[in-house]
């Protein structure tokens, strides 16, 4: 269950529906994982928020440790590569997070991020018309590949100034580490990924060494390259992978939901509602994890220092005592702003305003094209414990 826990967040049998054959799920469960290390898995909204927020009781320490525990043939070759992932954003508890979280906030600063407006714009618009004139002869298109996979790191490479390096690497690398820390693997499988990843942290620590941009701004602070290199690594998986993800998943979800497509179109129905409504319902994270610090109580459920505590984010936001209709797309509904897709507390997501602008831009120029489509190829998730990570989305007139 925990690695395609995507399949299980309906709870239509939650609000009274009886005979609906959907079990509901405690607030507070022990599930083991593949390796038999078991978690504590927190299912309600309330109690999700109350873990992120208490930084003190739940610390941010395993935030990127390998589910698959890393064999020594794996630790070897990222030993090879000097990979290391200090303390610095999501895995930082310390003293030194707020100035880093600061420095980061600076680079995507809402002005920022609203200056890329019109050049993001313009952009998804050459691609969607790219993509419709391809439609119209009568040929099938990859949304993902063609619209969205991409599409984040160009963004985020204005703000930040990212390292010169291939597009292609740069997602191929980001791919990688989100399946060396969060899947389920063998060792060869991680041999392999251990080797992809140690190869563009090579880049990052030459990038790290005199890159401008937030790079500079990290060094010029007095934060060692290690430091520099994990806040760079961090920023290519949270501030653009999850992104392109969400983009796929929303673009399918409305090409199920003719209804929302139609009320974007006749105005009835806000863009920003849709995007909204999307980070509810189909998340790019789905899980997070937090240790406890010390011995405590969580919805009932007593809970020992060292325990780790994996935070169902995608089912937090169909949780009835939060929205109205929690399994149904509807953009607006009461609760539909209250998911913790981008977490709460001190370590909640720095690029949210980011995504939500890359969100709202496709969104409104795709609209149109998504009412004239069918799916022929849905996108395909691989085992995960945290990130969806779909690879395409093929449509045809």
């Amino acid at each position: 269950m925990l690695f395609r826990s995507w399949e299980q967040a309906p709870t239509r049998s939650e609000g009274a529906g009886a005979g609906s054959g959907v079990p509901r799920w405690p607030d507070v469960a022990r599930v083991a994982d593949h390796v038999g290390v078991e978690h504590l898995l927190v299912t309600r909204h309330a109690l999700v928020r109350q873990v992120l927020t208490d930084p003190e009781t739940y610390r941010p320490d395993n935030a990127l440790d390998a589910v698959t525990p890393m064999p020594v043939a794996a630790l070897r070759v990222l030993a090879a590569h000097r990979f290391r992932l200090p303390p610095t954003l999501a895995n930082n508890g310390g003293a030194s997070h707020p100035e880093i979280r600061a420095l980061v906030a600076d680079a995507l600063h809402p002005k920022r991020v609203a200056d890329q407006r019109d050049w993001l714009a313009a952009l998804v618009r050459r691609r969607v018309a790219g993509l419709s004139a391809t439609l119209d002869t009568g040929a099938a298109v990859d949304l993902h590949a063609g619209l969205a996979a991409d599409l984040p790191l160009l963004v985020l490479a204005r703000l930040v100034e990212l390292p010169d390096a291939p597009v292609a690497a740069v997602k191929d690398f980001a791919r990688a580490a989100l399946e060396l820390f969060w899947a389920p693997l063998d060792g060869g499988r991680q041999r392999a990924l251990a080797a992809e990843v140690g190869r563009f942290h090579r880049v990052l620590r030459d990038f790290a060494a005199d890159g401008g941009g937030l790079a500079g701004s990290l060094r010029a602070a007095g934060h060692p390259p290690d430091v520099v290199v994990g806040a760079l690594f961090f920023l290519l998986v949270a501030g653009q992978e999850t992104t392109s993800q969400f983009l796929t998943l929303l673009m399918h979800r409305l090409a199920g939901e003719p209804a929302v497509l139609a009320g974007l179109g006749d105005g009835s129905v806000a863009v920003a509602d849709v995007v909204e409504e999307g980070l509810r319902l189909e998340p790019p994270i789905v899980t997070w994890r937090r240790v406890a610090a010390v011995d405590t109580t969580l919805g009932g459920t007593r809970v020992r220092a060292g325990t780790s505590v994996v935070l169902w984010l995608a089912r937090a936001g169909r949780d009835p005592a939060t929205v109205d209709s929690p399994d149904e797309f509807r953009p607006g509904q009461r609760g539909s702003r209250r998911h913790l897709a981008f977490g709460a507390g001190v370590h909640r997501c720095l690029g949210d305003q980011l995504a939500r602008l890359e969100a709202t831009t496709v969104v409104a120029e795709v609209a149109p094209l998504l009412a004239g489509v069918r799916v022929v190829r849905p996108p395909r998730y691989p085992d995960n414990l945290t990130f969806r990570m779909p690879d395409a989305l093929v449509v045809r007139r």
